[in-house]
């Protein structure tokens, strides 16, 4: 690897920082520097502790104390209660491991995750990390034809499900799909191992088509003496996973998280973020699908040799708004992290906060907030159930992998401001481009383009899986030099990040554009409402005219034409008259992704007739068609739709 001779490397990162940071991971060669930079062409040309070599199972497992509890396991829709110490759980990945490579997998492979919120995932993503193969999770109950367009991407040697997911109403047998994926897939999976979810939905298995059982075939490892007991040394730049989002091609993109920045900035952050040390457990009440799981479940927590909770449940329902202060109080949590989705289905059902009152909840120091605006009415609520507890929003994406605007628990400038997602955290340095020229803004409070510049923190994709060109169009090539978020808002006088929208969620009225997060505020700040989302309706004389689809916490006796007067003064109010909110529909609930994200997109596409692209994460599909009569009735629909996924 050749560097620039020109530019000074250092000059770009705290060097300092990360040369102590990099101290609390275990190299089994040390890197040569903090950061390098390649001439390969390449958007993103920055390499993070180049020449390391480390093994993140590792540092996440064998050199913690094998005594210490690791994670505990808390399934609300089977009852069952489980804690493994950190030397339990290198029993079972070594074993695991073993069964891996006895199949063939070996470094730089890849393996194929399906499951459900169990103990056994963990299992198989630290595994993999013990081969120095690479794990690429899929949800649970993704639809056959989203995980074999997976699976031709990924091309795994094995691939690991379980016989069923469980859901608060019903149970989704996983191994009818994994076949109906396999039937459909070009890419042939040679191996398939399932877990028996016992005393729920058992698969049937075909050992002819490569089907094991996955207790069976831990059993032989431990009798045949396969278990995998060294950790294989990986190159810092290695991948660890992949993991994928939706492209708006119809092509997954699977972003890359390298070893050697992923291990140091999350072992870092645990720290300086989140403040959780040793003998201390954080819950991050998130799908193992989800970046957010990975990151701050499974690697954060264990990199830090604190407790983790693994949560199989909903925040409702499993059996009530309670269930995420049951945990908090059962287990002493110190840390939460949790979507502001699942805090707002909570204050529906428990406006008033009489549940949360059942317990105890002083253990809790910080409850951190992700995935989607959090609007300040849901940070207060937060507020008023926690007491003297930090509520923090904080901001990162499925391709920065650890948070990149927060106020830091673990820092001395505690500072929050509600509707900000806090401050630049180190690593990262955050601009916003005018609209106009795409220059950095140079005043504070201006609307833009939010945009990292290079080099880009730690834990960032350093690629997508085998896509080089889309790497490069999708997050570089409109603003070069930069990584495009894809979000806008402004940084204000006192350095506070405010994330308004998706820049192709920004009203344009009459010629001013307008954030729709802006407008979603306002609505949110009425004590009648729970939850909404604003999207651009198409309008022959202005463009556009924001219309607002929102959620009622209680639809009994309420005067919606009288309600929607009290909205529309609101926002004239705060935003003036050239805002022109002047419609909104009321429904029972809103689209959304299996993290909570809204489908702003989708309601978008419905409202300007154009054909749906419904991503495959979507929570529940009858929904979309429920806002579709809605809008019908009111009129607001130009015609028919056709539905497309992606």
């Amino acid at each position: 690897m050749t560097t620039t001779a020109t530019e000074d490397i250092s000059s770009l990162v705290d060097v300092p920082l990360w040369t102590e940071a990099a101290k609390n991971i275990t190299w089994s060669v040390p890197p040569r520097a903090v950061l390098e930079k390649k001439n390969d062409g390449s958007p993103n040309p920055y390499v993070w502790f180049p020449g390391g070599k480390l093994n993140t199972c590792y540092n996440c497992v064998d050199r913690n104390d094998p005594d210490a509890i690791a994670l505990i396991y808390d399934s609300a829709v089977t009852n069952v209660k489980q804690k493994y110490t950190y030397g339990e759980i290198r029993e079972q990945v070594v074993l695991l491991a073993g069964v891996l490579t006895d199949y063939g997998v070996k470094k730089g492979d890849t393996v194929v995750v399906y499951m459900p919120m169990v103990p056994e995932a963990v299992f198989v993503l630290l595994a993999c990390a013990r081969i120095g193969a690479v794990h690429s999770v899929v949800f649970g109950g993704f639809a056959p034809k989203e995980l074999a367009k997976r699976i031709d991407d990924a091309k795994p040697k094995v691939l690991v499900t379980a016989s069923c997911g469980i859901e608060p109403k019903r149970v989704i047998p996983y191994k009818p799909l994994v076949d109906a994926a396999c039937d459909i897939a070009t890419h042939k999976v040679p191996v398939k191992i399932v877990l028996q979810r016992t005393g729920q939905a058992l698969a049937e298995l075909n050992p002819v088509k490569g089907d094991r059982d996955y207790y069976n075939e831990m059993e032989r490892a431990k009798r045949d003496g396969l278990g995998f007991e060294r950790c294989v040394d990986v190159d810092s730049e290695d991948p660890l996973y992949s993991l994928y989002t939706s492209g708006t091609t119809g092509v997954p993109k699977g972003v890359v998280r390298s070893n050697g920045g992923h291990a140091v900035v999350l072992r870092w952050s645990m720290d300086y973020i989140y403040n959780v040390k040793k003998g201390q457990t954080i819950f991050t009440a998130s799908d193992i699908g989800w970046a957010v799981s990975h990151s701050y479940t499974v690697y954060g927590p264990m990199l830090a040799g604190v407790t983790t909770i693994m949560y199989e449940g909903k925040p409702v329902g499993t059996p009530d708004a309670g269930a995420f202060w049951r945990i908090i109080s059962e287990y002493n949590v110190k840390t939460m992290f949790s979507a502001p989705t699942a805090i707002r289905a909570i204050r529906r059902e428990d406006p008033n906060a009489e549940i949360a009152k059942k317990y105890d909840l002083s253990s809790l120091n910080v409850l951190f907030v992700a995935g989607e605006r959090s609007d300040p009415e849901t940070l207060r609520y937060c507020q008023q159930v926690l007491n003297k507890s930090l509520v923090i929003d904080h901001y990162w994406t499925t391709e920065l992998g650890s948070p990149v605007t927060a106020t830091c628990a673990g820092s001395s400038d505690l500072a929050v401001k509600w509707g900000s997602a806090g401050k630049v955290v180190p690593g990262s340095t955050m601009r916003v481009l005018t609209e106009d020229t795409h220059e950095e803004a140079t005043a504070p409070n201006t609307f833009g383009n939010i945009v990292l510049k290079l080099p880009l923190p730690p834990a960032a994709f350093p690629s997508l899986w085998r896509n080089d060109e889309g790497y490069k169009n999708s997050y570089f090539t409109k603003f070069p030099g930069y990584f495009d978020t894809g979000d806008a808002g402004i940084i204000d006088e006192e350095g506070f990040v405010h994330i308004m929208a998706r820049t192709d969620d920004i009203i344009n009225v009459a010629g001013h554009r307008l954030s729709t997060g802006s407008i979603e505020q306002i609505i949110n700040a009425n004590p009648l409402v729970a939850e909404c989302c604003v999207v651009p309706l198409p309008n022959k004389m202005k463009g556009h005219l924001p219309l607002g689809i929102v959620v009622l916490k209680n639809n009994d006796g309420i005067d919606l034409a009288k309600l929607l007067r009290e909205l529309v003064a609101s926002t004239r109010s705060d935003l003036g008259a050239i805002a022109c909110f002047e419609r909104a529909v009321f429904v029972e609930r809103l689209p959304k992704t299996r993290s909570g994200k809204v489908l702003r997109r989708c309601i978008r596409d419905m409202v300007d007739g154009k054909p749906m692209k419904v991503p495959a994460t979507i929570e529940d599909e009858a929904v979309l068609p429920e806002i579709e009569q809605v809008l019908r009735i009111e009129g607001l629909l130009p015609e028919p739709l056709r539905e497309s996924k992606i």
